[in-house]
């Protein structure tokens, strides 16, 4: 299909999806009808706005693109609310209709609970995915830990997604966080950027002060791969970050060994071959000493060949936790894990929420995090 039907058949769904809100909506507004044409107004501008904002980053005039940006992603927010909502009181009024409770009533007074609630999630989720993530902490118990290793942190952040509405304030309190930690090791697992180096290079400067006894470690993630990964990449290694690119390094803490690899993203060999995600590569060459096994892998469904190739953790990102409702029920059909700890045969997955968020400023009923792992003795063998 060509680029320009894409983009047609696009945006007849959205101006479709629009013309539905307002026409389930608006004529039930118990309000003067000038509040009805308002709505319709709006309806108008944030299908125009949603488009926009998404493709802000074709406009080279700053601030423009930026406040475009920010206009856009906080309609297709409130969007996405008012669709939901909507769909939602189709179904109640159904229900109601087959059980014999519809009543004007309930039409009227969900009708006005649709924008209300809409704006309401809107408003929250904007607080919530401004303010700076807090801290998650998880304990991981492996077994066999050598003594050395328990209670070895590693403070994990991830899908910051620098760009056109997080800049280098919102990145500089992430930073100093994560450095209140005082933790063994940062990792960074992946979608740091959306945007080119040379436009977001001074809002990712704050990633040279992260600070861990053996150092910050960084993998990439697909929304990397989508700002040219292949100049991030000696952009986040000149910030002093190491990059682990189906590799792993061996750290020794008090005395005891610990391995930590990192693959490329789970969909990288789409963008490059050579960067294709290799979990028993990255594991090659491992010395037989070390007391755990540990992988950075932005997408949780690495974790199957993780397994296999005899990692201990992974940790991941990438799901952002679903961000919110109710999108979090559609991350099951893509990855395995939507968020926390779980268990695949011996191999512990963590999957962050995510510590910025991607396209609309919002967050509901998924807060962003700054994890802290804490690595624990396991209290039985082989648990």
């Amino acid at each position: 299909m060509r680029p320009r039907t894409s983009t047609l058949i696009i945006l007849g769904l959205l101006a479709l999806l629009h013309a539905y809100i307002g026409w389930r909506v608006l004529p039930e507004l118990p309000v003067a009808p000038v509040v009805r044409v308002l709505g319709a107004l709006w309806l108008l501008a944030s299908f125009i706005l949603v488009p926009a904002g998404l493709l802000s980053h074709a406009i080279r005039r700053q601030p423009l693109a930026d406040r475009v940006a920010w206009a856009g992603l906080l309609a297709l927010g409130m969007f996405s609310s008012l669709f939901v909502l909507t769909f939602l009181r189709d179904m109640l009024l159904a229900i109601a209709a087959l059980i014999g409770a519809y009543t004007p009533a309930l039409v009227t007074w969900s009708a006005v609970a649709v924008p209300s609630l809409a704006g309401l999630a809107t408003l929250v989720g904007l607080l919530n995915a401004r303010r700076v993530a807090a801290v998650t902490d998880v304990e991981v118990p492996i077994a066999g830990l050598p003594d050395a290793l328990h209670g070895f942190t590693i403070a994990q952040i991830s899908d910051i997604h620098v760009g056109p509405t997080i800049k280098r304030g919102y990145l500089d309190a992430i930073v100093d966080a994560v450095n209140r930690l005082d933790a063994d090791v940062v990792a960074v697992t992946g979608d740091l950027v959306d945007g080119s180096v040379r436009r977001l290079a001074p809002h990712t400067a704050p990633l040279a002060r992260l600070r861990a006894r053996h150092g910050a470690y960084f993998v990439t993630g697909n929304h990397d791969y989508y700002s040219n990964a292949r100049e991030w990449i000696p952009e986040v290694r000149r910030l002093g970050l190491t990059v682990l690119l189906n590799e792993h390094v061996v750290l020794h803490h008090a005395g005891a060994a610990l391995l930590l690899a990192g693959v490329t993203d789970y969909s990288a060999h789409h963008f490059d071959e050579s960067h294709r995600s290799d979990p028993h590569r990255a594991i090659a060459g491992a010395p037989p000493d070390v007391g755990v096994k540990i992988l950075l892998a932005h997408q949780p469904r690495t974790a199957r060949a993780a397994a296999d190739a005899g990692f201990d953790l992974q940790l991941s990102g990438h799901t952002h936790g679903g961000q919110f409702f109710p999108w979090n029920y559609f991350v099951p059909m893509q990855q395995p894990y939507v968020a926390g700890l779980n268990r695949l045969g011996k191999l512990w997955v963590y999957t962050s929420r995510g510590t910025g968020y991607w396209g609309p400023p919002k967050r509901f009923g998924a807060p962003s995090e700054i994890t802290r792992v804490r690595l624990v003795r396991a209290p039985f063998p082989g648990s």
